[in-house]
C-alpha cells in the first residue's frame, strides 16, 4: 500500500501497470490499472490494456466491461477493442450472436479491417452457414485480392459443399497470386483437400506436402522428439502404478456433476462424440475448453508441481473449473490434448469419467497432415514428428487406463461410422446413462461447431475417411514402419 500523503499520480500507476503487463505480472498490472483508473477514467489506453489483463486472468465479464470503456474513451482504432470483445463472447462465454454483432460494429468503426471480416467468415462456418461465411470472405477480396485466407476458405467451402471442380480452378488460379509464404500455404491446403475430395490423391499429397514444407519452414517452434518424450516420462512417473492415488467419490455438498472429458489425438473423432453424446438431454456439449491447460500453465515445474497439491489447493482447481463450465446437466469437456493430464484431472475430479477418442492410426495422422494447424501442434508438418507424437501419446494412455481402470472408456470413430448405435450405447452405459434414440439424429445442432471438423460433422453420418490412408499407402509408408516398429498391430487393419 502506498502512504496516504503520497499517493502516485495516474500516470505513475499507469507506468507501473505496464511494466508489471510487459513482465507477465497480470494481477498486479490489473491492481495498479484499476487504482489508475479509479483517480483519472480518461484513459483510453489503459483501459484497453486493463482489459488484455483481465482477459489473461480469465475475468471475461470484466475485460468486456473495460474494453468497452475503452471505445467510450476514445481509444484509437476502437475496432480492436470490438475484436477482442467478439473473441471473449465467441471463444469463452459462447455467446455467438454478441459476438457478431461486435464484429459487425468493428467494421462499422473501420470498413477495410480484414480481421473482422475473416472471423465473421469463421463464425459462420463454425454455424454452419456457407453462403454468409462466403460473403465475408468476398468482402475480404474486395479490399485485399491476393488474401491467402480467405482464397483457401472459399476453396474449402466449395470443397465440402460438393463442388471441388469449381474449388480446384479458383485455387489453381489463386496459388498464382499468393504475395506471401504463408498465403501460398494457406491456399495449398485448400488445394490438397479439393483434388483429394475430388479422388486425384497423388496431386493431393503433393499440395499438402509443399503447405506443410512452407508451415514447417515460418513455424516458430519445430517439434522435439526428446522433449515430447521426457514429457511423457515425467507424467508417468509422477503419477506411478505402483502407487496409485486412492479413489475419492464426489465431495459431500457439490451438487454439480463431473465433466465428461473427452480427449485423444486431435483428429480423432472427439469433435463426433461431443456431438453424438450432446444430442442426449441429460448431455451439455461445452467444446473445447482451456481450463486445465490454463491450470498447467500455473503449476509450474509441471506435473511435480501438480503432484504436491494439498486437497485445499485441489478443491479451489474444482471451483475455478465448475465456476467457468458452460452449459448445464453433464457437460462435456472434449480438449483433445487433455490426454496429458488425466492424472490431475482425475486429481481435483476424482469421479470424473474419461472418453479417449480413437481411430486407425494411419487415418489419424494422414488427418493430421492434411490439417493447417496453429503454432501449438508443432508435430503437424512432418509424418515423421506425428508417428512419434502419436507413440507417445499411445504409451501414455496404455499407462492412465492402468492407472484408472474402468474409468477410461475408448470411444472408436471407425466403429461409430459403422455401427453408431452399439458403439454409442457402451458408451451411453459407461456414463451410467439411459438409452435416447436422439442420439443417432444425423447432422449438427444449431450451435457453434468450434472445431476444424465443423463442416464434417454436419454432414450425415458416413465411412468414407474410415481407411482413407489406403489411398496414401505409399506416403505414409515410413510413418507405418515407425507404428508397427513399436509394436501397434492395427496399423495393418
Amino acid at each position: 500500500m502506498w502512504p496516504m500523503s503520497s499517493h502516485p499520480a495516474p500516470f505513475t500507476l499507469v507506468a507501473i501497470a505496464d511494466r508489471h503487463l510487459s513482465e507477465g505480472r497480470t494481477a498486479d498490472a490489473i491492481e495498479s490499472y484499476n487504482r489508475a483508473l479509479a483517480i483519472q477514467p480518461a484513459l483510453p489506453a489503459a483501459w484497453f490494456n486493463l482489459a488484455y489483463a483481465q482477459r489473461s486472468e480469465r475475468h471475461f465479464e470484466a475485460a468486456l466491461d473495460s474494453y468497452a470503456k475503452a471505445i467510450i474513451y476514445g481509444v484509437p482504432r476502437p475496432e480492436e477493442a470490438c475484436l477482442n470483445r467478439a473473441v471473449i463472447l465467441f471463444d469463452h462465454l459462447r455467446q455467438t450472436d454478441l459476438a457478431i454483432a461486435e464484429l459487425e460494429a468493428a467494421v462499422r468503426h473501420n470498413p477495410n479491417f480484414i480481421e473482422a471480416q475473416l472471423n465473421l467468415g469463421n463464425i459462420h462456418e463454425e454455424m454452419g452457414a456457407p453462403d454468409r461465411a462466403k460473403a465475408s470472405y468476398q468482402r475480404v477480396l474486395q479490399i485485399d485480392p491476393a488474401n491467402g485466407r480467405a482464397l483457401a476458405r472459399l476453396g474449402v467451402i466449395a470443397t465440402v459443399t460438393g463442388k471441388p471442380s469449381a474449388a480446384l480452378a479458383e485455387l489453381t488460379s489463386a496459388l498464382t497470386r499468393a504475395a506471401t509464404p504463408g498465403d501460398r500455404a494457406e491456399i495449398l491446403f485448400a488445394l490438397g483437400s479439393a483434388f483429394d475430395a475430388s479422388g486425384r490423391f497423388d496431386e493431393a499429397f503433393h499440395a499438402i506436402e509443399a503447405a506443410n514444407w512452407i508451415a514447417g519452414a515460418l513455424a516458430p517452434v519445430r517439434y522435439d522428439r526428446r522433449q515430447q518424450e521426457n514429457l511423457v516420462d515425467s507424467l508417468i512417473a509422477a503419477y506411478p502404478i505402483a502407487n496409485p492415488a486412492p479413489r475419492r467419490e464426489q465431495e459431500p455438498g457439490i451438487d454439480h456433476a463431473s465433466p465428461v472429458f473427452i480427449c485423444g489425438m486431435f483428429r480423432s473423432g472427439s469433435t463426433l462424440a461431443e456431438e453424438i453424446l450432446g444430442r442426449h438431454t441429460a448431455i451439455s456439449a461445452g467444446g473445447e475448453l482451456e481450463l486445465v491447460p490454463s491450470f498447467v500453465r500455473e503449476l509450474r515445474p509441471y506435473p511435480a508441481a501438480a503432484t504436491g497439491l494439498a486437497p485445499d489447493q485441489l478443491a479451489a482447481l474444482r471451483a475455478r473449473y465448475l465456476a467457468e463450465l458452460p452449459g448445464s446437466g453433464l457437460v462435456t469437456d472434449k480438449r483433445c490434448d487433455n490426454f496429458l493430464h488425466i492424472g490431475l484431472i482425475k486429481a481435483f475430479f476424482p469421479e470424473a469419467k474419461i472418453i479417449h477418442t480413437r481411430r486407425h492410426p494411419l487415418d489419424n495422422l494422414l488427418s493430421i497432415y492434411f490439417l493447417h494447424f496453429g503454432p501449438s501442434v508443432t508435430y503437424g508438418h512432418d509424418l515423421g514428428d506425428a508417428a512419434h507424437f502419436y507413440l507417445q501419446y499411445h504409451r501414455l494412455m496404455a499407462h492412465w487406463a492402468q492407472l484408472f481402470p474402468g474409468e477410461i472408456f475408448t470411444l472408436d470413430y471407425d466403429r461409430i461410422v459403422t455401427g453408431a448405435r452399439d458403439e454409442v450405447g457402451r458408451a451411453l452405459t459407461f456414463l451410467d446413462l439411459p438409452w435416447q434414440e436422439t442420439c443417432l439424429l444425423s447432422g449438427a445442432s444449431s450451435e457453434a461447431v468450434r472445431t476444424a471438423s465443423s463442416w464434417q460433422v454436419r454432414r450425415q453420418l458416413h465411412a468414407r475417411s474410415s481407411g482413407r490412408w489406403r489411398h496414401y499407402e505409399r506416403q505414409l509408408a515410413d510413418a507405418r514402419h515407425m507404428l508397427t516398429a513399436a509394436g501397434l498391430a492395427d496399423v495393418t487393419l
